[in-house]
């Protein structure tokens, strides 16, 4: 039991660090203060640019899928746990008062650790509804949400898990959702994002 929360709080503290706000302060920027104040990579993709946009969602993920990774060698029933945690660590992070992201990139951290399949599944699906759409919040939650079903393909257990984290990120995007709904959500160009940051 001792063994099991010591995985967990180890999950969650990875989950905690907050290199979204790391990385936007190298620039300069509290990214907290700009943008959507979101501490998550597409405020600081669109606040600080594609390089440091690019390197937070990398971070994000990695933080989620090393300790899962860790953990599924260790135990397998305690992977699933500790995947829940660390993107809860990165939603609920004990650094900034508990206001984190919206745990898209860590919860794809927790796919590349349990079945990497599905990360690429999910990238193959966000990317293209991002470019053409432009509405990052509509891309992710659309995409969590099929990612949870497809999930259950592979197994039961992975699919309760990736449903309840689609769930818990759908409900952080609940501003994003209303204001889809009232045609007033930002649109995010990524294509020229990444044009402007090689002019720099």
């Amino acid at each position: 039991m001792l063994t099991a929360f010591l995985w967990v709080l180890f999950g969650y503290l990875c989950g905690s660090i907050p290199f979204s706000f790391i990385i936007a302060r190298l620039k300069g920027i509290d990214i907290t203060q700009v943008g959507s104040g979101n501490v998550g990579g597409t405020n600081v993709l669109r606040s600080a640019g594609a390089f440091y946009g690019i390197l937070s969602m990398i971070l994000d993920v990695l933080k989620a899928f090393i300790p899962t990774f860790l953990a599924l060698n260790f135990s397998g029933e305690i992977a699933y746990f500790v995947a829940f945690f660390t993107v809860i660590g990165h939603i609920y992070p004990i650094w900034l008062k508990f206001k984190g992201g919206k745990g898209v990139a860590s919860t794809v951290g927790t796919y590349f650790a349990l079945n990497p399949t599905l990360a690429l599944i999910f990238y193959l699906i966000w990317l293209p509804l991002v470019l053409t759409t432009k509405y990052v919040s509509l891309a992710s939650i659309s995409t969590l949400s099929i990612i949870g079903f497809i999930s259950f393909i592979y197994s039961p257990k992975l699919g309760l898990l990736n449903v309840l984290l689609a769930l818990i990120s759908i409900y952080k995007h609940r501003s994003n959702i209303n204001r889809l709904l009232n045609k007033t959500e930002r649109k995010t160009d990524i294509i020229e994002i990444f044009k402007n940051s090689i002019k720099k």
